[in-house]
């Protein structure tokens, strides 16, 4: 849908008078970086032209309206700024009413009520990060509605505080931060640890960011994402006992393998080898990548789907075949998984002149291996959450 449609679709939902406001917030996808955001190391995130979009308009009462276009069915989910309080039948409404609840914890004046709807067109269930942008574009227009004034660099972190004490995901900042603070045509390389950022250039030349979506929907929540983090801090915590560390993203992997005994349980121990070795890769790609040399960038993305298949073992059948298919292909220069894992994308570079044989290829391998069919999306590095006007 376009503005004028969002729009239209918002005064026929509420009815209100006031004259509404546009906001637009992406998702990211990570080209290198996974599962080291809470683990205090690097990732290397971009956000994608794919966005949920926002209609506002504030209310003279307490209500608060929200409505979603992508889930019509369930309606207008209503509430008041008194009671914001979780709750599963409220579904994607959760998101927004997370960061609501964080910022009337934190006594922003936030006197009104208002009425939003919702509009995306962010891939459901691909694993980019639908759930980081909604609470981005809902931060973005409260503040900028009842001129909060806060900088985007904070409403990332409010986000992010909304995912895990509200929702109750236990996530890291990358998604939040990509969806915030995405400039078109670069990538980020945060250092989660410190939250140290610098923009790198996006200079694929002749290469295009192609998602292969596996179709195999995750619910992160439910996976084994927050026993992940548990592990990584048991690992944290044995390594502690001899190193002065506040996270694994501190240690080279010479320093990990000398200290890898200390780690008691063997599984904790390799998904800390993950979340250390995993952390240098990105380093070294982002540094491959500056130097123009793709081919480089392309093997370290292999390596990195390589250590979450056997390391951190969040991959799966379905991603797996995924990312062997791609291998396989000509014009290929490196593919891994993204996000989460247990379902959601493949990210692959690949050849701008390979790219339709590389779709058919896929499609026919991943299908016969899996049954799902898949679908494929070309990635364009977008900007960061912003009003549209007109």
């Amino acid at each position: 849908m376009n503005t004028q449609e969002l729009k239209q679709e918002f005064a026929k939902i509420f009815k209100n008078q006031t004259a509404p406001r546009v906001f637009a917030s992406p998702g990211r996808v990570n080209l290198i970086g996974e599962h080291t955001d809470y683990n205090g190391g690097h990732v290397f995130p971009c956000a994608l032209s794919f966005n949920t979009y926002v209609v506002i308009a504030p209310r003279a009462d307490k209500k608060v309206r929200l409505y979603s276009a992508n889930f019509e069915k369930l309606g207008i989910i209503e509430t008041d700024l008194t009671h914001i309080h979780y709750d599963k039948s409220q579904n994607w409404a959760n998101y927004p009413l997370g960061v609501l609840s964080v910022l009337l914890k934190r006594e922003y004046p936030i006197k009104n009520g208002f009425d939003m709807l919702f509009w995306g067109d962010i891939p459901q269930g691909a694993g980019l990060s639908s759930s980081a942008s909604i609470e981005l574009v809902t931060a973005t227009a409260l503040n900028t509605v009842f001129d909060l004034r806060i900088p985007m660099f904070e409403l990332t972190k409010i986000g992010q505080e909304a995912e895990n004490k509200f929702v109750g995901m236990n996530c890291g900042i990358m998604d939040q931060f990509a969806s915030g603070m995405g400039k078109q045509n670069h990538a980020i390389l945060l250092d989660c640890n410190t939250l140290y950022y610098q923009y790198a250039p996006l200079k694929l030349n002749g290469v295009s960011i192609l998602l292969c979506n596996t179709n195999k929907p995750h619910n992160l929540i439910e996976s084994k994402y927050n026993e992940r983090r548990a592990q990584s801090e048991q690992a944290l915590a044995d390594l502690q006992k001899k190193l002065k560390i506040n996270a694994l993203g501190e240690l080279t992997e010479e320093e990990f393998d000398k200290n890898a005994a200390l780690v008691i349980d063997p599984v904790c121990r390799k998904r800390a080898k993950h979340a250390v070795y995993e952390n240098q890769r990105t380093l070294r790609a982002v540094k491959a990548l500056q130097a123009n040399d793709l081919e480089a960038f392309g093997k370290l993305m292999n390596a990195s789907h390589v250590s979450l298949r056997d390391d951190y073992e969040v991959t799966g059948k379905e991603l797996d075949s995924m990312a062997e298919a791609a291998w396989k292909q000509p014009g290929v220069i490196g593919a891994r998984m993204t996000g989460g894992g247990f379902g959601g994308c493949v990210v692959a570079l690949v050849k701008n002149d390979a790219i339709e044989n590389f779709k058919k290829n896929v499609a026919a391998l991943y299908t016969a291996a899996t049954g799902y069919t898949p679908d494929f999306y070309i990635a364009q590095a977008g900007d960061g959450a912003r009003e549209i006007k007109e």
